[in-house]
């Protein structure tokens, strides 16, 4: 599982100097932050086998990647907090461009046609269908339309694999009331998506 300690211990001053234009500073984050996300994304495309079936971690490494360095080129940022979160963005944004390309337009998404699936009756034993392509779109895309704590807490330890004490650290939320509002909006998530438990 990746973690805070993966990240850079001057990453804040680069960030700095990102942020004041020097234009050496991108591509050093980005130097930084490679083996970060070539282990992120290994380990969310490992729980989905459809979408890793069709896709090397290698190329969907290099997509994030893509998207990072244009993201990096435009925006700048006061802490390594938001590059987290920005970069939980691009790799939430891949994996649903992924499972959009690999699911026929056709078939729908969990509940699609207005019900809610039974997990066990409606879920193939395969594990190459496109009812779980739509579930790894539906997660995903749900996960965007939480408020903006309940979406942060995803960015830091869902997407970004920090742990709770981790991300209490890096946001500054006591850990108790942390957990209090991880465990909320993992209800609110299932709560979105049928109360089906996503993960």
């Amino acid at each position: 599982m990746a973690s805070a300690d993966d990240l850079p211990s001057n990453l804040g001053s680069i960030l700095s100097r990102h942020k004041s234009g020097d234009p050496a500073a991108v591509n050093e984050i980005i130097v930084h932050c490679q083996g970060r996300l070539k282990q992120l994304t290994r380990q969310m495309l490992s729980r989905f086998p459809d979408v890793h079936r069709w896709e090397e971690t290698s190329d969907v490494f290099h997509n994030v990647l893509i998207r990072l360095t244009r993201a990096l080129r435009q925006l700048t940022f006061d802490t390594p907090v938001e590059l987290l979160r920005l970069t939980a963005c691009h790799i939430r944004r891949e994996l649903i461009d992924l499972a959009r390309k690999r699911r026929p337009d056709l078939v729908p998404g969990p509940g699609g046609d207005g019900s809610t699936p039974d997990p066990v009756a409606d879920q193939p034993a395969s594990t190459d269908d496109p009812y779980n392509l739509a579930v790894w779109e539906e997660v995903h895309t749900t996960i965007e339309k939480l408020d903006p704590v309940e979406l942060r807490l995803f960015d830091l330890l869902y997407y970004q694999g920090l742990t709770q004490t981790e991300a209490a650290a890096q946001t500054g939320i006591p850990l108790k009331t942390l957990r209090t509002k991880w465990q909320r909006a993992r209800v609110n998530l299932m709560r979105l998506l049928g109360n089906e438990p996503p993960f």
